[in-house]
């Protein structure tokens, strides 16, 4: 089936309120295309000016992070009611630099995952492994791991909505990126993973996107694959170049 693409770029810790501004305005006409969902996903602070940057346009908005709780005493935090208040859509789940630093665990990310469906947000949901595991040869059983722990729960109708983010974690901020055909083995693993934990008909309607390091040089390859459905773009997504990978 046709799965209709979506390109995300994660800003993460960059760019202040009036350099988002600046951004978003650059690369609306540089982005557009209605074959292909865009997404800004940025710093919390960053979201109502962006949102309102790119009313009218193409453009979803999403954040990098959310907490588990509707509200209460926990500093710092962002909730998913204020994130779609804000005008946001989506939310990433999952950032391997979220894992790492934040030490956030597969059962604390599936709270996320419930979390952002129970208000209507669309999970932009991350997986990938490190150097180490890709060359020990268990990529393939660690991101299945992944993926079915955090979606324990979730239905197959809630997993519709899901956008899955296969980032190996040695592809991320490196410059190196893994080939078109090492990404398209482990999106069509976790395309396989999702089959049985649903059916093959909720599984073919999930969108893959391929993260890490993906630019202008390489996406048309990337997303020429069957199971690659998009990206989950980091630096490249901060340049006038992302237009090249949402229009290649």
């Amino acid at each position: 089936m046709a799965r209709r693409k979506i390109i995300a770029g994660n800003w993460k810790m960059n760019k202040t309120p009036s350099e988002a501004v600046a951004l978003a305005k650059e690369l609306i006409p540089l982005v557009k295309n209605d074959d292909v969902d865009v997404v800004f996903c940025v710093p919390a602070i960053d979201i109502v000016p962006v949102v309102e940057a790119v009313k009218g346009t193409n453009i979803g908005v999403g954040a990098e992070n959310l907490y588990i709780e509707d509200s209460g005493a926990y500093t710092g935090e962002i909730s998913a009611d204020m994130i779609k208040d804000a005008g946001a859509k989506y939310v990433i789940i999952g950032h391997s630099e979220r894992r790492e630093y934040f030490a956030e665990t597969d059962e604390f990310l599936n709270k996320k995952v419930k979390k952002a469906l129970e208000k209507d947000l669309i999970p932009i949901l991350c997986c990938g492994e490190t150097l180490e595991q890709r060359e020990m040869g268990v990529t393939i059983d660690f991101v299945r791991f992944q993926i079915k722990s955090d979606l324990v729960g979730v239905s197959a109708d809630d997993a519709k909505k899901v956008v899955i983010a296969y980032e190996p974690i040695w592809a991320i901020g490196t410059g190196k990126t893994a080939t078109s055909d090492q990404a398209e083995e482990v999106c069509a693993a976790i395309r396989t993973c999702l089959a049985e934990i649903y059916d093959q008909q909720t599984a073919d309607e999930i969108r893959i996107q391929y993260g890490g390091s993906m630019n202008a040089a390489n996406a048309a390859e990337l997303l020429s694959k069957p199971n690659i459905d998009g990206g989950l773009v980091g630096g490249a997504s901060l340049k006038p170049d992302f237009g090249k990978v949402v229009n290649p």
